[in-house]
């Protein structure tokens, strides 16, 4: 980030990213590299490929933002009659009036298809997994609810009749109302699950492993109705269930998930998950607040879980044990047998060397970073994940220190041979220089 931009916005710093500006500038770039693509028969005729092997939902995607540009990103329920509504004579006038956009729109899918793809068979070739993330919910205003209105609980219009979201609990008196509209589940049912199939095909053909979002949705959904200002006037509805899980099974063989299982879980989510030996999550951060029954200590732990340090939606290690009360932070001392210093290794140790069959800490918990780095705070609708390392930050000692604990944990074993001891490294608690 430029210096005169990081003057301009106060709440970022050097390590942030503006949005804005990158994207205009990648999109005028991108636009220019269109113009030549089109004159390459080599690029064009790969991208014509990649059409037709994506049809199935790039056509429908690329005319959605072709369409979003042209009215001025307008939700699409606001757009005209015929195309909101997916007349077939205003389908085919659209699709012939934006034809370059579309187009453009689709070679934009191609660049990162084929960018997305280096990248992952880069990792993999080093034995390293990437794991993804799919919510449960899709936006209202995506190309999804668009094209296949008949799978989710609209009206007439086109507009949600119940929306997504969870019931008052301890941590909000009025619940979190989300917005999303909800699946017509039965609907689904009745042609085997194939959006839910074809959806996570593709997302599986990008990682190699997926947290499934709110996963206690499938057991179970709070449903409010569309217009509620909050989420108290909800009712729980029965999900899927096992009927899902076996049927996309039996389309795509073994599923690779992670269940996010955060929050108020009832046995009947516990038993959905276990039935299909889907690990669940421990989240380290929520294990000190309580007693020693909490579920996310260590000495709690089953074997098919994942042991994080903080997720994505939690501060640093660091900025999370600067704010915490100091009853909390007694509790995670004598837990973690440190005297405070560096907590961000004490719970990266934590997780290493507990039960958990996979263990994962954020990178500025590595780094030993505090809020300044938090990647996103809930609920705030601006400032979300801008933070970015420097290459001066991934020190080579650091890179030392982790992989001594995944050697002593049993989680690395460098191929063929054990590591000596004296190849050992001395693991340093110390604070980020």
């Amino acid at each position: 980030m430029r210096e005169e931009d990081v003057a301009q916005r106060p709440d970022l710093d050097a390590d942030q990213v503006l949005y804005g500006p990158v994207i205009e500038f990648k999109n005028r770039v991108l636009r220019c590299s269109f113009q030549t693509a089109q004159q390459r028969p080599s690029i064009y005729s790969a991208l014509e490929s990649f059409r037709a092997d994506q049809s199935s939902w790039l056509e429908d995607y690329a005319l959605f933002m072709a369409l979003k540009l042209r009215f001025n990103w307008a939700v699409w329920s606001d757009w005209e009659p015929g195309i909101a509504l997916r007349d077939a004579r205003a389908l085919e006038y659209w699709r012939n009036e934006l034809r370059d956009e579309v187009t453009y729109q689709c070679y934009l899918q191609f660049l990162f298809a084929e960018q997305w793809g280096r990248v992952k068979s880069y990792a993999n070739e080093r034995g390293i997994r990437i794991m993804g993330d799919a919510p449960i919910f899709v936006g209202h205003d995506s190309a999804d609810v668009w094209s296949h209105r008949e799978l989710f609980s609209l009206d007439e219009k086109g507009l949600p009749t119940v929306v997504a979201g969870v019931p008052p609990d301890y941590f909000s008196a009025t619940g979190q109302l989300w917005g999303n509209p909800h699946y017509r589940w039965a609907v689904m049912r009745a042609d085997g699950y194939a959006w839910w199939v074809a959806r996570l095909k593709r997302v599986l053909s990008q990682v190699d492993m997926v947290r499934l979002d709110h996963f206690r949705g499938f057991s179970g959904y709070w449903e409010v109705p569309a217009g509620e200002p909050t989420a108290i006037n909800g009712r729980w509805v029965k999900g899927p269930g096992e009927d899902f899980f076996y049927t996309v099974g039996k389309a795509l063989g073994e599923l690779p998930i992670i269940a996010e299982d955060l929050g108020l879980i009832s046995a009947d989510v516990d038993a959905l998950r276990r039935q299909f030996h889907f690990p669940g999550m421990k989240v380290l951060q929520f294990a000190f607040d309580s007693d020693a029954s909490n579920v996310h200590l260590p000495h709690n732990y089953s074997a098919d879980c994942v042991a994080y340090t903080g997720t994505h939606d939690n501060d640093t290690t660091l900025g999370w044990y600067a704010s915490r009360e100091e009853k909390v932070r007694h509790k995670a001392r004598v837990y973690t047998g440190s005297d405070g210093n560096g907590m961000n290794w004490a719970l990266i140790r934590l997780a290493l060397t507990s039960v958990a069959d996979i263990a994962m800490y954020p990178l500025q918990d590595v780094l030993g970073l505090g809020s300044e780095a938090r990647l996103n705070t809930p609920g705030r609708p601006h400032s979300n994940w801008t933070w970015r390392y420097r290459d001066e930050m991934l020190r080579p000692e650091l890179a030392a220190a982790l992989r001594e604990l995944a050697y002593l944990s049993g989680r690395w074993l460098p191929k063929g041979e054990a590591l000596p001891e004296e190849g050992l490294v001395t693991l340093h608690y110390q604070e980020p220089r």
